[in-house]
């Protein structure tokens, strides 16, 4: 297997996983607590738990097949880009939902903070289908 082709499955699982997070997850979490701000706490951490476990693994793998490509492979234009799509959606998560999590935890679903965590989310989702769809072509 060439190094593109694992960055092309790492970036088409990122990608999937992202669009589902997007799609149905975040809205799901956010009607959650826009309906029923007194069980925030307890479906806050659930989501968080379940979600937990899927992305290390993701991040993982999209990791290692980065190290892979840039150990191994020449980056042409569309690797490049992949690359950006990538760090966008790593970069958004570590610098925005992560630490809007950590305070919708603290401080529970206020109106501004659900909007900047779906925000974040449509980013980092934007990102991810950018790193798959030049992943693609670099293939």
């Amino acid at each position: 297997m060439q190094p593109a082709t694992a960055l092309l499955g790492g970036a088409a699982l990122h990608a999937g996983f992202q669009a589902v997070v997007t799609a149905a997850l975040y809205p799901a979490l956010a009607d959650a607590g826009r309906s029923s701000p007194s069980r925030w706490a307890v479906v806050h951490a659930a989501h968080s738990r379940r979600v937990g476990v899927l992305v290390a693994p993701v991040y993982l793998v999209v990791l290692a097949t980065w190290g892979w490509v840039f150990a191994a492979a020449p980056l042409g234009a569309a690797l490049v880009v992949s690359g950006v799509g990538s760090a966008v959606a790593g970069l958004t998560t570590a610098a925005v939902a992560g630490p809007t999590h950590v305070r919708l935890g603290r401080e529970g679903p206020t109106a501004p903070l659900l909007a900047r965590l779906l925000r974040a989310d449509r980013v980092r989702c934007a990102g991810a289908l950018l790193g798959l769809a030049a992943a693609l072509l670099a293939v």
